[in-house]
C-alpha cells in the first residue's frame, strides 16, 4: 500500500514525541502522520512546568537528540526555558508544526479489527469540540510525569480557601510577596523551587516533608566560551558520555560517608536528626541511595539557613479553611500551598485493542504498569509506548559497570525510537497489516524483571514509583544499560503476532537464507 493509505497518530509533544517524528521523517522518509498535543506549544514536561528554579537534574547534554548535539549549552545543567527552545528550534528544523494538532487532546483511540486500524476521538480543550480521525499505528508519547498527583488522602485538602496548587501547574501571575507558603514535599520539584521562592525575604516558607531523601550535589558549573567551543570542535567529546552504575556495597560506601557527609555540612545543625533517610532504623537497605529518586541539590540545603524557611516532619492531621494541623495538633496558617507531590501512575487515555482489552484495564489485572520491554501490551496492535513502564535506567542497576554512551537523549528513548520503527515499517510500507505482542514472553519477562526487582532497593521505601495498594515497582529498569540496548537492538519477531504480513515474512526468510 501507498503512504497516503497509511497514517500514524503520535500523542505528545514531549522530547519522546518529538524524537519519534522525526525519525518517522529522516528514517523511514514517511510524513503522513499527526501529533496530538493538548498544550499550545511543543515540550512536554519543559513546556508544562514553568515553576521557579526548574531545571534538569542531570548534565544539560543529555537533552541534545543523537543527530543534532547542541554545544552552547549556558551551564551543566540547563534550565527550563533553554531546554524547552532548543526542542522548539528542533521542530521548525524537521518542519514538524505542520503535523501538530496543538490544544487537541485524545480522549480515545479503539482498534477497529476488521479495517485493522485505530479510531481516535479527539477533543479542543477551549471549545470541547470532537473530531474523529483514523490510524494504522498509534505511538504513544505520554510522559510518565503527565498528570500531577494532589494528595486527596490527606483530609480537608479542598477545605483550604487560600491559593493552592500542583507544582506543576505553576499559574503565572502568582505573586508570593508577603505570603505563608506552604510546601508538601521535597523531592526534585520541591527542592528546585523552594530556594528559589524564599530569595524574596518576605516569602516565609514551611516546607512538610513525610520522608527525608538523599540529596548529591549539582553545581550548575557555567559553560565558558572555550568550553563551549570544545564541545563543537573536537569530534567525540560530546558523545563519550560516562554513566556510573552502582553495586550495593557501593551504594552503602556512598551512603554512609559521601552523601551523609554531604546533606550534614550543608545544613543547619537542627535538622540533622531528620536529614538522614535511615537515622532511626540504621538498615543497610532501608532508604539507601536509590530506594527513592536521589535528588540533585541546587541550593535547597542552603536554603534552609535562610530566616523566611522551616522545616515541618511532623505530618500532616488535615488540612482546613486557613491553614494546615500537624499530627501532633498545632494549626499553622497559610495564604498558599503548593503541592509538590508527584504523579499519578495511571495511563491517561483510553486505549482498546483487540477483545474489548483496555490498556489500564491490563495494568490493574497485573498489579500497576505493565509491558513488554515497556513497549508493547497484550492484544493492543500497533500501538506501542515510548515511555513505557520500567525502562528507566540508572540508579536502579545492581552492576558496577562504566557505559560509553554514543546515545543522548536518555538512552531507554532513542532506542525506544529505533525499535518502534521497526515494528512500524512493515505496516507503512503495507507489507502487513499489524503486529500484537503475544502474552506469553510479556509475561516471562515481566516474571523476571519483578523478580530482580524484588531483590533491589526500591522495595523498602515508599515511592511514586511503586503502586498505591499493591506495593509493585512498576518503574525502574534493574539491569545494565547494555542490556536494554540488547533488548531493543531489535524486534523477536516469534514474540509478536502478524496479521496481513505474508509478503512481509517471506521477504524474512528469504533474507535470512541468503
Amino acid at each position: 500500500m501507498s503512504e497516503i493509505q497509511r497514517r500514524v497518530a503520535i500523542i505528545g509533544t514531549g522530547i519522546a514525541g518529538l524524537t519519534q517524528a522525526i525519525a518517522l521523517k529522516t528514517k523511514l522518509n514517511f510524513h503522513n502522520f499527526t501529533i496530538y498535543e493538548k498544550g499550545s506549544e511543543v515540550g512536554g514536561v519543559w513546556r508544562a512546568n514553568t515553576y521557579p528554579g526548574c531545571s534538569s537534574d542531570v548534565e544539560i547534554h543529555w537533552y541534545s537528540l543523537s543527530t543534532d548535539l547542541y554545544p552552547y549549552w549556558n551551564k551543566s545543567h540547563g534550565l527550563q526555558p533553554e531546554i524547552q527552545a532548543y526542542w522548539i528550534k528542533l521542530s521548525k528544523k524537521y518542519n514538524l508544526y505542520s503535523h501538530i494538532a496543538f490544544n487537541t487532546k485524545v480522549l480515545s483511540a479503539e482498534w477497529e479489527d476488521a479495517k485493522q486500524q485505530y479510531a481516535i476521538v479527539a477533543e479542543d480543550v477551549f471549545s470541547g469540540k470532537r473530531t474523529t480521525s483514523v490510524a494504522h499505528a498509534v505511538i504513544s508519547a505520554l510522559g510518565i510525569l503527565e498528570a500531577p498527583k494532589m494528595p486527596y488522602e490527606i483530609p480537608g485538602v479542598r477545605k483550604f480557601q487560600g491559593v493552592s496548587f500542583h507544582s506543576a501547574r505553576w499559574p503565572s501571575s502568582i505573586d508570593l510577596q508577603n505570603k505563608c507558603v506552604a510546601v508538601i514535599g521535597n523531592a526534585s520539584s520541591g527542592a528546585q523551587f523552594v530556594p528559589a521562592i524564599s530569595e524574596d525575604p518576605s516569602v516565609e516558607v514551611v516546607n512538610f516533608i513525610r520522608t527525608p531523601t538523599w540529596f548529591n550535589t549539582r553545581p550548575r558549573i557555567p559553560y565558558s566560551d572555550t568550553a563551549k567551543w570544545i564541545f563543537a570542535s573536537i569530534p567525540l567529546v560530546m558523545r563519550l558520555t560516562l554513566i556510573p552504575f552502582t553495586h550495593p556495597w557501593v551504594m552503602r560506601i556512598s551512603r554512609n560517608n559521601a552523601m551523609t557527609k554531604y546533606i550534614l555540612d550543608n545544613t543547619p545543625d537542627r535538622y540533622h536528626s531528620h536529614m538522614i533517610p535511615d537515622h532511626r532504623t540504621r538498615l543497610i537497605k532501608e532508604f539507601s541511595p536509590g530506594c527513592k529518586r536521589t535528588v540533585a541539590d541546587s541550593g535547597f540545603l542552603k536554603s534552609l539557613y535562610r530566616s523566611n524557611v522551616k522545616l515541618n516532619f511532623d505530618g500532616i492531621a488535615e488540612i482546613v479553611e486557613n491553614g494546615i494541623v500537624t499530627k501532633t495538633g498545632e494549626m499553622l496558617p497559610f495564604d498558599v500551598i503548593i503541592y509538590a507531590t508527584g504523579f499519578i501512575g495511571r495511563y491517561p487515555m483510553h486505549a482498546r485493542g483487540l477483545n474489548g482489552a483496555i490498556v489500564q484495564g491490563y495494568y490493574d489485572a497485573h498489579g500497576g504498569p505493565t509491558a513488554y520491554i515497556g513497549t508493547a501490551i497484550p492484544d493492543t496492535p500497533n500501538f506501542y509506548l515510548i515511555n513505557g513502564e520500567d525502562i528507566c535506567c540508572g540508579n536502579a542497576s545492581k552492576y558496577t559497570l562504566i557505559f560509553l554512551s554514543f546515545y543522548y537523549l536518555s538512552t531507554q528513548a532513542c532506542r525506544k525510537v529505533a525499535y518502534i520503527l521497526q515494528l512500524i515499517e512493515p505496516v507503512l510500507t503495507g507489507s502487513a497489516s499489524s503486529f500484537t505482542i503475544k502474552a506469553t514472553p510479556t509475561d516471562t519477562y515481566n516474571d523476571k524483571l519483578q523478580e530482580q526487582l524484588s531483590r533491589s532497593v526500591h522495595v523498602h521505601c515508599f515511592s511514586w514509583a511503586r503502586t498505591n495498594g499493591t506495593g509493585k515497582t512498576f518503574n525502574p529498569f534493574p539491569w545494565p544499560t547494555t542490556v536494554l540496548w540488547w533488548l531493543l537492538c531489535r524486534p523477536n519477531w516469534d514474540h509478536y503476532t502478524a496479521v496481513g504480513a505474508e509478503k512481509w515474512a517471506w521477504a524474512r526468510r528469504r533474507k535470512l537464507l541468503e
